[in-house]
């Protein structure tokens, strides 16, 4: 999950080192998404930051956290996994 404030908006770029793993992986594995924390309470303690934050969960829990858009870094994230 691809965090985000109004202000600033999602990752553009990111989203094409997801898509791009997504199909090395297949489409059933992986899932993108974005969140505005300005709009949900739960992701209250991500407001007032200028980096990007990327959740990673596998069966509804919480398992990463990545601060900025370090393309290295996320991918060996999302493959570590996966």
């Amino acid at each position: 999950v691809d965090v985000f404030q109004a202000w600033c908006g999602p990752c553009k770029p990111v989203v094409n080192l997801f898509q791009k793993i997504r199909n090395e992986v297949g489409s059933n594995l992986l899932h993108f998404a974005v969140a505005d924390v300005d709009s949900i309470d739960a992701l209250e303690k991500y407001r007032g930051k200028c980096e990007p934050v990327f959740l990673f969960y596998t069966g509804g829990e919480l398992v990463a956290v990545v601060r900025g858009a370090d393309a290295p870094l996320l991918q060996k994230t999302i493959l570590k996994h996966l």
